[in-house]
């Protein structure tokens, strides 16, 4: 072990390098098992990556403005997360347990480089925490209007069109099929991952030009629900032309991965349509600001 290293390598950082990993490596494995093994979670480790890479990236012009924090700040979080954290473990709710232990992570990160070094990675910190699934209940609380939305615009579309079909509620009866928009539009909550992702990209290419981020990041949810709509139909179909068996198969997953790849190339796609639109209207407004300047400074 050279010189370098058994510097760094004190044993009060080795205390902490322990802990920190007792602390993360469980909390992460069931996250990892529980949240994301399913359809919903399965941005986690996507967003843990690139959320990792950015941090990195983001951290090192600003790594010299480091200066540890005040020691009763960093005491004053501990004595609130940690008691948090061992009661999420206990009853383990992975939902509160995963955000828990970031919030533990935050403090630590806090308590080595201060609060002004955190405010300027605050888009980093923030996008890793779409890395943990949200709680299931909270999911099912703000999708449920939408569910119901889609079931009714579903049902509406293919009766113009001549199916069989009806509806009630989140139900929907195609000839002798009855399907559940909960578990066929379960790619609602692709909200979250495309929003996630949406917000990467803006950030890394919009950053400077925050009201056109804020736009696109606006109109992820309209491309969202449209590309849920059109799922809904493709499996409504499949189950009334080949069979509730296929329906509910590979083709249930194909369809949501191919929805999601097809949101976000909309994404994609409405920013190069809308980027040189804004880009002259902004050139305008520009001008404008300039022409009543000139003309109050003549006053």
């Amino acid at each position: 072990m050279g010189p370098r290293l058994r510097q760094l390598l004190t044993l009060d950082r080795l205390v902490l390098l322990i802990a920190l990993a007792a602390f993360i490596i469980p909390t992460m494995m069931f996250v990892a098992q529980t949240g994301w093994s399913g359809e919903e979670g399965a941005h986690g480790p996507i967003i843990m990556a690139t959320g990792l890479w950015l941090l990195w990236r983001e951290w090192q012009p600003v790594k010299h403005l480091a200066r540890p924090a005040p020691g009763w700040h960093v005491a004053i979080l501990l004595a609130i997360f940690v008691p948090l954290f061992i009661f999420a473990r206990v009853t383990q709710i992975v939902e509160i347990e995963g955000y828990i232990m970031y919030g533990g992570l935050l403090t630590v990160l806090y308590s080595f480089v201060g609060e002004r070094v955190v405010r300027l990675l605050w888009f980093p910190l923030f996008y890793l925490a779409f890395s943990f699934p949200p709680p299931e209940t909270v999911v099912a609380a703000l999708t449920l209007p939408l569910k119901m939305a889609l079931s009714e615009w579903s049902v509406s579309f293919l009766r113009l069109l001549g199916y069989p079909i009806g509806g009630e509620g989140v139900r929907i009866f195609i000839g002798q099929y009855e399907l559940l928009v909960a578990a066929a539009c379960s790619g609602l909550n692709s909200l979250i991952s495309l929003t996630a992702i949406t917000l990467f990209y803006v950030y890394l290419r919009h950053q400077a030009e925050w009201r056109y981020a804020l736009l696109l990041t606006l109109l992820v949810i309209p491309v969202a629900l449209f590309a849920n709509f059109l799922r809904v139909l493709i499996l409504i179909l499949l189950t009334y032309h080949a069979g509730e068996a296929a329906a509910q198969g590979f083709l249930h997953n194909f369809a949501g991965l191919f929805m999601f790849a097809a949101a976000l190339g909309a994404m994609f796609a409405l920013d190069e349509l809308i980027r040189p639109i804004w880009r002259k209207r902004a050139a305008r407004w520009a001008q404008a600001d300039n022409s009543k300047e000139l003309a109050n400074g003549a006053r």
